[in-house]
């Protein structure tokens, strides 16, 4: 049986265990307009290796190898100046909070598989995963290693603000919760700015997919086009 999207389910809603916990979410300023830029042509500056995130303040959830989706990698890869400010995001989150990756970089095969297999579900609206093309120069954000799916943590439990991973539902826009006060909208309050503050952009149409400001300026990343670095265990810290 073929994976599916909505599969594993690693996350509980956040109104749930903010609940539970008793703790006030960080207030945060509301989300702004937002839009997703038309992308330029992307030049690889080649210099940036992948490398394997591990820090103590962020998960990996590996969300699409625990689905079952054949092409996926164990740990998260990205571009390493993308991992130091990732880092840096969960080292400024308030104690009790911190960061859970559900994807980051993703080879050719995976993004072909993803795409064909959203392609074939009727339920699937257009859009969800980008052409996977090959071309260096037009590169989906996640082969580059400058993206990054993710969510907030709080005492360890991986949150779902209104919507979990890969929801299909206008509920899953970045800014559908700002008229909708609760812990829920405040959640993705703190993760939009947090993310904001070092250099991530949000994609409109998911809360969880946040691309690194200047990813254009890199190629696509993948065993065809280039290797992961010999130097990729270093812990980022």
């Amino acid at each position: 049986m073929s994976p599916h999207f909505d599969e594993p389910c690693l996350t509980e809603p956040a109104t749930e265990v903010v609940a539970r916990l008793k703790v006030a979410v960080p207030e945060a300023l509301p989300i702004p307009e937002l839009n997703d830029p038309e992308a330029p042509s992307v030049t690889d500056s080649g210099n940036e290796p992948l490398v394997e995130v591990s820090h103590s303040r962020i998960a990996i959830l590996g969300n699409y190898r625990r689905a079952g989706w054949r092409h996926a990698r164990e740990g998260c890869w990205l571009r390493r100046p993308v991992a130091g400010r990732l880092a840096r995001v969960a080292d400024r989150l308030p104690g009790r909070w911190a960061l859970a990756v559900f994807d980051g970089w993703r080879p050719l095969d995976l993004q072909v598989e993803l795409y064909e297999a959203a392609l074939a579900d009727p339920t699937v609206p257009p859009g969800l995963f980008a052409v996977p093309d090959a071309e260096p120069s037009r590169p989906p954000p996640h082969l580059t290693g400058c993206a990054v799916d993710l969510t907030l943590t709080l005492d360890g439990v991986a949150l779902a603000p209104g919507t979990g991973f890969d929801d299909l539902t206008l509920l899953a826009r970045a800014d559908a919760l700002e008229d909708l006060p609760g812990p829920d909208r405040d959640v993705r309050r703190l993760l939009y700015w947090s993310m904001r503050a070092a250099g991530f952009v949000v994609f409109d149409a998911e809360w969880w997919h946040f691309d690194y400001r200047d990813w254009r300026e890199y190629g696509i990343q993948n065993e065809v086009f280039g290797e992961i670095s010999a130097a990729s265990s270093l812990p980022v810290e």
